[in-house]
């Protein structure tokens, strides 16, 4: 049984890595032979802004202050040096401290370099300031942690600045503010943040319909299961759970709670998840007509969403009343049906998350189902033989592997910058 698990995996890699690079060629979405998107024009911040536009120490942003750090602390140990050529560390206490920072904040930063060097060619990033373990900031800086570089460029050029500020925002630190005439200061969440590695999933107290009435909790989902989903024109339907696609029990995480008051209803999802969106014409029309799916941290309030109307029978536009934050630590699941959609606390959700389009990824999963639907077919009687491995923790290799195949061929700017923790190298 292993070994024919193993030979099916095997092929269904080639056969996604067929599809997408046969992809590549003809519409080109990102890298490779074919159109290429216009590069998305960036625009430098100015003086005293800062993105996000929220306080440094909120869970919207970098997080809360976690306490200094200092070289005999048993937290000295989350901080790595940093020895990137192509980065110019002032070091003026001449300890190498400026090198040393989080893991989170060194990645981020080396991605910075390399669009400076893109952007001026010549000229190094340059890092002023760094881990502090000499009381130089104001109480509770995120630099006592290794969390926070404060950045010039190696020419020192201040008219520079304001672009510098917006190309740390996308290379993805957390918090950027263009503090200085003299610096820019950018900030990251700790390693252990609940907002730090968001993924796509819903909390395990979310609830779904089942065909043969009732609800259940997600966390609770097993192979075999049939749930209330909705096809491309809004029609509701049931349609098998496979797998989660996201997987972790009892752990903490940052949510984005989206709630509706005609009629009341609540779902918490994380940042990179997409959401059906109605287009704003459509005021009261039965379905999802022109619907487009968008990430949980894009959603506003005025916008509409799609709701299990009265009777269960329909699902209707419903108009966000608020958006905000909350963390809870009842999971996180991200279940996959054979639709792609799935109703969760009666809102209408995609099964996906970290890229932007729906459809995209539907097919992308293809391969998949299609796979789930064969072992289903010649193993009957085998739970154990499943491509989807429910009950494994962490995040699914299928996943794993669309997301590693994804940030090759499509432009940085597709993935949601929240979207999956990868390891670092």
């Amino acid at each position: 049984m292993d070994e024919m698990l193993l030979l099916t995996r095997i092929l269904l890699v080639g056969f996604i890595c067929a599809l997408l690079v046969s992809s590549g060629l003809t519409c080109g979405p990102g890298r490779g032979i074919g159109k290429r998107r216009h590069p998305k024009k960036l625009t430098p911040l100015a003086y005293k802004q800062f993105i996000p536009n929220v306080a440094e120490k909120t869970l919207g942003a970098s997080g809360r202050y976690e306490g200094k750090i200092t070289r005999n602390s048993e937290r000295f140990k989350e901080l790595t040096p940093n020895y990137n050529p192509d980065i110019i560390f002032k070091d003026e206490e001449n300890t190498g401290a400026d090198r040393l920072m989080t893991q989170r904040c060194k990645d981020k930063l080396n991605a910075l370099a390399i669009s400076v060097m893109n952007q001026w060619p010549g000229v190094k990033l340059r890092v002023t300031e760094g881990w502090d373990e000499d009381g130089h900031h104001s109480e509770e800086s995120l630099h006592y942690e290794g969390r926070a570089v404060d950045i010039t460029t190696s020419d020192r050029d201040r008219s520079k600045y304001g672009m510098l500020a917006r190309l740390a925002v996308e290379a993805g630190f957390d918090w950027v503010y263009y503090e200085s005439k003299a610096h820019i200061h950018c900030s990251v969440k700790a390693e252990n943040s609940v907002a730090a590695k968001s993924g796509g999933c819903f909390p395990g107290s979310a609830t779904v319909h089942l065909e043969q009435g009732g609800t259940k909790l997600v966390k609770d989902l097993s192979p075999g299961d049939r749930v209330l989903a909705a096809d491309a024109e809004g029609r509701l339907l049931y349609s098998d759970f496979l797998t989660f696609l996201d997987r972790e029990d009892g752990s903490h995480k940052l949510f984005y709670v989206i709630e509706t008051r005609q009629p009341r209803t609540q779902l918490l999802l994380t940042a990179a998840h997409l959401l059906f969106v109605a287009p704003q014409h459509n005021q009261s029309q039965e379905g999802t007509p022109g619907s487009r799916a968008l990430f949980a941290s894009r959603v506003r309030p005025g916008q509409q969403v799609y709701v299990l109307g009265e009777g269960g029978q329909q699902l209707l536009p419903a108009a966000v009343h608020s958006v905000s934050l909350r963390e809870e630590a009842s999971g996180v699941y991200a279940p996959l049906t054979a639709q792609g959609t799935i109703l969760i606390n009666r809102v209408l959700a995609s099964c996906y998350a970290v890229i932007e389009e729906h459809s995209w990824a539907h097919w992308a999963f293809a391969p998949f189902r299609l796979l789930q639907g064969m072992l289903a077919a010649l193993c009957p009687s085998s739970e154990g033989l499943s491509a989807g491995a429910p009950s494994a923790p962490g995040i699914h290799w299928y996943s794993r592997l669309l997301y590693r195949i994804g940030s090759w061929v499509l432009d940085s700017d597709s993935l949601h910058p929240l979207g999956m923790v990868v390891s670092s190298s």
